[in-house]
């Protein structure tokens, strides 16, 4: 049940590649769960799974750089996905220094969770401090690969399902472009704000994170930097994983088809994939269902008998 009272405690401040990143955490009463937000969001958008959860689990959150009350960098390389696992480094060395965490995260956020992941067994700073991974809308890059791949090798069934895919995906290559997007997002966003501006969601801030996460896209989804990040040490092969994870895929997700992930269990040994009918941003829609599956899943992990 929703929490009577604020869950989160006032933020913190703390630093990663010098700089500032605003977390909140939730009382301890439990298992620690770190919850990371996607793009155009800041943390809020994971208040409501937070009050589900917050008297069985020690709830953690965080503005991701550029976004919310964190601080911009001041490069375009600088959003680059494997400075974002260092911040959730940062996170992780803060609230859980010697505990394992169960990380749930969605859109860009769990983009950049998989990277963390996949990473888990062989970067020291990650090695046996993930106990599971909740991943929601948003696919490894390396698997998006592997779906390109299987598509171009298969029939015309799997064709079809990888043109669906890149046209929903079309926004990818408009953000590429100089200052329109800015100039329309902001505009979108803005209006946006205005609409919604008594719910607490999305942020006061969504103008500028938007505009801001634009260099996700630049940073990590260009050609250039596709190029680099999918040749050499960023082979396919390097997608596995041994660590339990749970992929949450929204039915009626207008950006990420459910096809997108089907390859995701050649790479992951341990998966549980639940398909729930609900749109994007299902932490607001479906806070009940969602709350559940993240609940249930990390208690199993983490050894509880559920109810």
């Amino acid at each position: 049940m929703p929490a009577s009272q604020p869950t989160l405690l006032r933020p913190t401040l703390i630093r990663s590649e010098g700089l500032r990143l605003a977390t909140w955490q939730g009382p301890r009463t439990g298992p620690t769960v770190v919850f990371v937000h996607g793009f155009p969001d800041t943390h809020v958008v994971w208040q409501p799974v937070i009050d589900r959860l917050a008297d069985r689990f020690h709830c953690v959150t965080y503005d991701v750089r550029g976004a919310g009350n964190s601080e911009v960098p001041p490069s375009r390389s600088a959003f680059h996905v494997s400075h974002l696992v260092t911040d959730l480094v940062a996170v992780l060395d803060t609230y859980a220094p010697q505990a394992s965490v169960h990380l749930v995260a969605h859109d860009w956020g769990s983009v950049q969770a998989w990277e963390a992941v996949l990473s888990e067994s062989t970067d020291l700073r990650l090695k046996g401090r993930l106990a599971s991974y909740t991943s929601i809308s948003g696919p490894a890059q390396v698997h998006l690969a592997a779906f390109t791949k299987a598509a171009r090798q298969g029939d015309w069934r799997r064709k079809r399902q990888w043109l669906v895919q890149q046209l929903r995906s079309w926004y990818v290559w408009a953000f590429q472009l100089p200052v329109l997007p800015e100039l329309a997002l902001r505009w979108r966003a803005t209006r946006q704000l205005a609409s919604t501006m008594h719910s607490g969601w999305p942020a006061a801030s969504l103008p500028d994170d938007t505009v801001h996460g634009l260099e996700l896209y630049r940073a990590n989804l260009s050609r250039s930097h596709r190029k680099r990040d999918f040749t050499g040490s960023r082979s396919a092969s390097l997608g596995r994983t041994s660590l339990p994870v749970q992929l949450v895929v929204p039915l009626r997700d207008p950006y990420i088809t459910p096809a997108a992930t089907q390859e995701v269990g050649r790479f992951v040994a341990n998966l549980t994939r639940v398909e729930i009918d609900a749109g994007h941003w299902v932490q607001q829609s479906h806070p009940d269902e969602l709350s559940a599956l993240i609940g249930g899943f990390s208690a199993v992990q983490a050894g509880e008998t559920l109810p």
